[in-house]
């Protein structure tokens, strides 16, 4: 009897050690706070759900379909534009449900599981207040997954947190990069104006449980691009007149953003109080400038990596931070980070291949050679955290977080027996002993 169970048994785990580890579903956790994460990295204590919508934008301007060089007068194709979006949002805290969540990763075919604390169409909580909207724009090549550990972390500390999936950008939709340019603004106003008539729709699950009139917007790359021209940042003419190579439009499309136009300042949204951006497109290239960037108009927290060569970072990032001088900002920079610092999540495990098509390693996309997804993830939500309790949520202790010393190597951590701060302390503050290092955090206040 017993060896007749032990063989059982053997056999089993035999069976179980012969298949094949891709017909294992990985885990792809996007909750993990490593043990040296900077203190508001952690989760908050609202229970998160997550669910998707649907919606469709109609009668834009079909950019794909549009003549290079067509003549001034001539009608612009139009369609109707759509877009998908993921919304993480505070539910019951006793809400039970699947936890795991299915996105495309870069080859825009497969699709995995991505596993964490948000439970799929859970109710939403029973609240007097409403919470703060955060928008979320993606990178190109992206989807409105590539940044769900931000996402999902900062919804469990009181926010509704809506991230696109911007069409012709997406890893499965993905096109010409002038779609990008044309519609990164639009579909974040879009997108702000339907969850606003959601709020207002007791059929919707958001009804009275989102405060759109207490907006902020985090973008990466070109969904930084879309964030600052969204909130004043607008552009040359030498943008708008750009017919050849990558970063080419068909004449008109762009028009609408040209800074100080009368059509541009239209745009303008006052429920839009902050926003965020990583690494965000458009200086280096001479679509933004010293004088259109003044037009910004709140505060903004910009993360970049120090040597990003792709948007840039001294003649980039850096550039736009110093010359956005009408509102105060801040900027934190990644040493030896490249393009990737601080937004993507890190790179699941099926994406580990190298695609024929494409020709490189999927975990590509997603890596940075110097620094860990995962870290740079819980000091971006550090950050972010901090960034709009001051600015959304008012939180007038969220300004310490920002009152640090200029290079994080040059910190001394100096601490009382009983375990308080030394007055001569000047460790940047949340950072557990000998964790902040290689980062820089710097601000400048408006006028300057």
């Amino acid at each position: 009897m017993i060896n007749k169970l032990m063989t059982r048994c053997t056999l089993t785990l035999l069976v179980a050690s012969c298949i094949p580890f891709s017909a294992v579903r990985a885990e792809n956790r996007i909750d993990t706070i490593r043990a040296d994460a900077p203190e508001l990295a952690a989760y908050g204590e609202q229970t998160v759900g997550v669910r998707q919508i649907d919606f469709i934008h109609k009668k834009q301007i079909d950019v794909l379909n549009t003549d290079n060089d067509r003549k001034d007068g001539d009608a612009f194709p139009y369609y109707d534009r759509p877009l998908t979006v993921e919304v993480w949002y505070p539910v019951l805290a006793n809400a039970t449900g699947s936890r795991v969540i299915k996105a495309f990763i870069r080859d825009g075919k497969t699709k995995v599981d991505l596993h964490g604390q948000a439970i799929v169409e859970a109710k939403p909580a029973k609240t007097e207040k409403a919470f703060p909207l955060v928008i979320i724009s993606h990178g190109y090549p992206g989807n409105r997954f590539l940044m769900a550990p931000i996402a999902e972390n900062i919804a469990s500390k009181g926010y509704v947190v809506v991230s696109i999936d911007h069409t012709d950008s997406t890893y499965s939709t993905l096109s010409k990069i002038s779609s990008s340019l044309v519609n990164r603004t639009k579909d974040q106003l879009f997108i702000l104006d339907q969850i606003s008539q959601l709020a207002k729709d007791k059929a919707s699950f958001l009804y009275n449980l989102v405060d759109v009139n207490n907006t902020g917007i985090i973008g990466y790359s070109m969904g930084g691009y879309g964030t600052v021209v969204t909130v004043g940042g607008g552009l040359t003419q030498y943008a708008l007149d750009q017919r050849e190579g990558l970063f080419s439009t068909p004449k008109g499309t762009l028009d609408q953003y040209l800074s100080g136009s009368k059509e541009y300042l239209a745009l303008a949204d006052s429920r839009i109080k902050t926003a965020v951006t990583f690494a965000p497109a458009g200086m280096k290239r001479h679509f933004m400038d010293s004088e259109t960037t003044k037009g910004i108009r709140v505060p903004m927290l910009f993360i970049a990596g120090s040597v990003d060569d792709v948007v840039g970072y001294e003649d980039g990032v850096r550039s736009l931070w110093k010359s956005a001088s009408s509102v105060d900002r801040s900027l934190l920079t990644f040493d030896y980070a490249n393009h990737n610092a601080g937004a993507p999540m890190a790179p699941p495990e099926e994406a580990n291949k190298v695609d024929a098509d494409l020709g490189f390693n999927l975990t590509m996309h997603y890596l940075d050679s110097v620094w860990d997804n995962v870290r740079m993830n819980n000091i971006s939500t550090h950050f972010i955290t901090a960034w709009l309790g001051k600015y959304l949520k008012h939180d007038s202790a969220m300004s310490s977080y920002f009152d640090l010393v200029p290079v994080s190597n040059d910190g001394k951590y100096i601490k009382e027996k009983n375990g308080t701060d030394n007055s001569d302390n000047t460790y940047w503050k949340g950072f557990p002993n000998r964790s902040a290092s290689g980062l820089r955090f710097e601000t400048l206040k408006a006028g300057s």
